[in-house]
C-alpha cells in the first residue's frame, strides 16, 4: 500500500510505493564484479601518471614506503577559484558572489578496480582521516562558510573517472537546504530540549525494523522517509555537530560501518552506483546541542521523472523496512568478488 511520509528533518514529502517495484531486490541487479583492470595507462589517478595531475597536496604513503596510498589534488576543472576574492554584488532581486573557495580531489587508492567495498577498513579509515583533516584546514580559511565530503560511484551518480575518488568543496555560501535542515533542528530543540537526531535514533534502535546495523559508536539505519530506495544513513551515537569533531575511536568504527554498509550495497545489489554524502554544521555552528552530523549514501537505482519534477515529492519504489531487511541479511564477510578477468 502506498503512503505519504514526511521528513522530520526538512518537512518534505516522499511518496512510498513498493507496488511499483514488484520486490525490493531490484530488477538489475546483478553478481558484483570490480573493473576488470587495476592499472589503466590513460587514467591521470594510476600510479605512474602523477604528471598528469596538478601537484598534490598531501600524500600518504602506502605501508612499506613503495609508492602511495591516497593523494589529494586540486580539481583540474573546479568549480571554486581558490585565488578569487570575495566579492558580492547586491540589486534589488539580483545577488551575487564570486565564485571563491577550494575544488580538491581524494584519490582513494592507486589500484583502478578497487570499489570503496573492497578496500581494507584500514584504508577506509586513511580515507576518512584525510577527509577529516581537510575538513578542518579548509574551514579555518575565513572566505569558507561550509565544507562538503562528498563520493560519486558510477556514471548514474555524475563521476567522470571511473578509478576511486571522492571530492570536497569548500564553499563561502551555506546552501538554503542546509539551512532548512538547521531551522527544523533547532525549532525542535526549542520545542523539546532535545536534538531531533538523537531522539529518532532511539526510537529506530527500539523498533528496529529500519535498522541495518549497529556498534558501539554508530547506527545505520534506512531512514522513515528515504527519499531514495536503499538509501541507508550513519549516525554516531555520541551527539556532536561537527565532523571535525569525531574522535580516532569514532574513525575506527566509522571506517569499519562505512565499509560494512558498502559491501551490503556492492554484493546485495551488484554494485550500484551511488553518492554518499557526510552531512556536517557549518564551522560557525560546529558546537550547537540541536545538530548532528552523519553520513548519507543515496544509491542512484531509479531515475527522476514528471512527477517528481513537478510536485518536488520524491518517490521511493522500496519501502524503508524492506531495504533494512535486505541489507541486513547481506554476508559482507563471506562474500568476495568473482576473478577479474
Amino acid at each position: 500500500m502506498s503512503q505519504f511520509r514526511q521528513s522530520p528533518f526538512t518537512k518534505e514529502w516522499v511518496l512510498i510505493a513498493p507496488e511499483r517495484a514488484g520486490r525490493p531486490q531490484p530488477a538489475h541487479a546483478g553478481p558484483a564484479r570490480p573493473p576488470a583492470e587495476h592499472f589503466v595507462p590513460s587514467c591521470p589517478f594510476c600510479p605512474g601518471n602523477e604528471s598528469l595531475t596538478p601537484f598534490e597536496r598531501l600524500r600518504l604513503p602506502a605501508p612499506g614506503g613503495a609508492g602511495w596510498l591516497l593523494r589529494v589534488i586540486p580539481n583540474r576543472y573546479p568549480a571554486l577559484m581558490e585565488g578569487q576574492a570575495l566579492e558580492w554584488q547586491r540589486r534589488a532581486g539580483r545577488h551575487s558572489l564570486t565564485g571563491a573557495g577550494f575544488h580538491e580531489v581524494l584519490i582513494e587508492t592507486p589500484d583502478h578496480a578497487l570499489t570503496p567495498a573492497l578496500l581494507p577498513e584500514a584504508h577506509v579509515e586513511a580515507i576518512l582521516r584525510t577527509y577529516r583533516e581537510r575538513f578542518i584546514r579548509l574551514s579555518e580559511d575565513p572566505r569558507i562558510a561550509h565544507v562538503t565530503l562528498f563520493k560519486n560511484h558510477g556514471r548514474g551518480a555524475g563521476t567522470s573517472l571511473d578509478h576511486p575518488h571522492s571530492q570536497i568543496i569548500a564553499a563561502p555560501v551555506i546552501s538554503s537546504w542546509l539551512r532548512t535542515r538547521l531551522y527544523e533542528a533547532r525549532r525542535h530543540w526549542d520545542e523539546s530540549g532535545m536534538c531531533i537526531f538523537c531522539e529518532l535514533m532511539r526510537e529506530e534502535l527500539a523498533a528496529g525494523e529500519r535498522i541495518v546495523e549497529q556498534s558501539e559508536h554508530f547506527v545505520a539505519a534506512a531512514p522513515f522517509a528515504s527519499a531514495v530506495a536503499f538509501q541507508v544513513n550513519i549516525y554516531p551515537r555520541r551527539h556532536t555537530a561537527s565532523f571535525g569533531d569525531i574522535s580516532p575511536a569514532e574513525l575506527d568504527g566509522l571506517s569499519k560501518m562505512l565499509r560494512s554498509v558498502l559491501r551490503r550495497l556492492f554484493f546485495g545489489l551488484g554494485n550500484p552506483d551511488f553518492n554518499y554524502v557526510i552531512d556536517t554544521a557549518p564551522a560557525e555552528e560546529a558546537r550547537v546541542r540541536y545538530y548532528h552530523w552523519h553520513v548519507r549514501i543515496l544509491p542512484r537505482i531509479s531515475e527522476v521523472a514528471g512527477f517528481e519534477l513537478g510536485s518536488g515529492i520524491a518517490i521511493n519504489a522500496v519501502a524503508p523496512e524492506d531495504a533494512a531487511e535486505l541489507l541486513r541479511n547481506v554476508d559482507v564477510e563471506s562474500e568476495a568478488p568473482g576473478p577479474i578477468s
